[in-house]
């Protein structure tokens, strides 16, 4: 996904609050071996990529004053808390030779055709809905799946346990933590109880 931008001279609140009339929103490019440059960006085409997922977990083309494009990573954003309104972005430079260390979505299928659904009648939790991994700028995925389907009653199912896209890792850190698990509704529970 591409990314036009501009130079940002002028700094400072009142001069983001200018820009912002005018239709740009303020952001910054970090990272690497260049110095960190402040940029604006039209707000419209902004606002509508960041409701695509892939905005949020892709490597994005930004080419600053017409120069040539640079590899980034949307880090972080802030947007108004009642209006449609972006109002900062930040990007970060990012090397094809060095591991980058990021969140990406995970996608959950398979669970109304699982065991703990169809014959457990238990509900399926989701803990997470990212995931922190480790990888190449080429190998970073849009998303990952996580399949359900022969998911069994009262399991919790852990980030060791995913299958991952080829040169994906996860961080020792999160290797443990748990993603989604299987859980006993009250009605089940009831059910359960009545039985015995």
């Amino acid at each position: 996904m591409k990314v036009e931008a501009v130079t940002r001279t002028l700094q400072g609140t009142g001069a983001s609050r200018r820009l912002r009339i005018a239709g740009k929103v303020p952001a910054i490019v970090y990272g690497g071996a260049d110095a960190p440059v402040s940029i604006e960006v039209d707000h419209n085409s902004i606002f509508h990529a960041l409701r695509k997922e892939a905005f949020h977990s892709s490597i994005l083309e930004l080419t600053i004053d017409g120069g040539t494009a640079q590899s980034v990573l949307l880090r972080d954003f802030q947007v108004h808390p009642y209006k449609q309104l972006v109002l900062h972005l930040d990007f970060q430079r990012v090397s094809a030779t060095e591991k980058l260390h990021t969140k990406v979505p995970l996608h959950f299928i398979g669970g109304e055709e699982s065991p703990a659904v169809k014959m457990g009648h238990q509900v399926i939790s989701h803990l997470v809905t990212e995931l922190e991994i480790l990888c190449l700028p080429a190998n970073l995925p849009e998303f990952i799946t996580v399949d359900l389907t022969h998911m069994e009653a009262g399991v919790t199912l852990h980030a060791s346990q995913l299958v991952l896209p080829e040169g994906v890792e996860i961080p020792a850190a999160g290797i443990e933590a748990p993603i989604v698990s299987a859980v006993a509704t009250a009605k089940g529970a009831s059910d359960d109880a009545t039985a015995e």
